[in-house]
């Protein structure tokens, strides 16, 4: 199942606050070579170009459902790359600044990941992510929960999202050890206010619940919804409700 920018973006101003408060932690230089690694549409990259007028920008994505009109935002000091950040850190060159927002979590083994993704700063780089905190959100509990009983456990033939999403403290020893310094590490919740359960079926609906569909026969997709929109109203029994949304920010630079 592809992504879907349209419902993705549903929910547009919620996601692009962490995206500014991320910005915010940059340090501006001159004449930057930048990567957005995660960049989805490349409206985000865009800002960042705009934000650093004298900077060269790259952004990475392994959809092409996402980067579709990305060719429309592309300019002289501005381009996309549709590859995944795998293949990306394959590729020779460094950069000032390596910056993603809401893309790392779908990789695996952050303990291997991220020394690979410092490796290609440059000397004096900076390094800016955010990533949703998915260990302790709670509908990426229920959603993980549920994936783990019968008979949705046989549905996915024993499959299930375990988020490789490390702790805090983890995340500052990594970029300790890898030499990165002037460290600012935060979690920040960003809270949604829902006016029915639809409304937090839907914000999961563009994201974190893909690849579990992705798993499921056709048949057994509207199932697997139906089971996991009970169990948002099982645990959100009041409503407007208030969903603490958790992320975490990093931000270093390299020596």
């Amino acid at each position: 199942m592809p992504w879907d920018p349209e419902i993705y973006n549903q929910f547009k101003a919620i996601r692009f606050k962490p995206f500014y408060d991320l910005m915010e932690l940059i340090s501006a230089e001159k004449q930057m070579q930048i990567v957005d690694l995660g960049c989805g549409t490349g409206e985000q990259t865009l800002i960042l170009s705009e934000k650093f007028p004298q900077a060269s920008l790259l952004g990475v994505d392994s959809s092409k459902e996402m980067l579709s009109e990305s060719s429309k935002l592309e300019k002289e000091r501005l381009t996309f790359k549709n590859c995944t950040v795998e293949h990306f850190l394959d590729t020779p060159g460094s950069w000032d600044l390596i910056f993603s927002n809401a893309a790392l979590q779908w990789l695996e083994d952050h303990n291997e990941i991220f020394p690979k993704i410092i490796s290609k700063l440059s000397p004096g780089g900076q390094l800016a992510v955010q990533m949703p905190y998915q260990p302790k959100n709670v509908l990426n509990k229920i959603l993980f929960g549920m994936a783990g009983e019968e008979p949705y456990r046989s549905m996915l033939k024993g499959w299930n999202s375990s988020s490789p999403v490390l702790s805090i403290d983890d995340y500052a020893k990594i970029l300790f050890d890898q030499g990165l310094k002037q460290l600012r590490l935060s979690i920040r919740v960003y809270p949604i206010i829902a006016a029915e359960p639809e409304t937090l079926y839907n914000f999961i609906a563009g994201s974190a619940l893909i690849p579990y569909l992705e798993q499921l026969e056709e048949n057994k997709q509207l199932i697997f919804i139906n089971e996991f929109k009970k169990r948002i109203q099982q645990y959100f029994t009041t409503f407007p409700a208030i969903y603490s949304f958790k992320r975490i920010l990093l931000y270093g630079r390299k020596k």
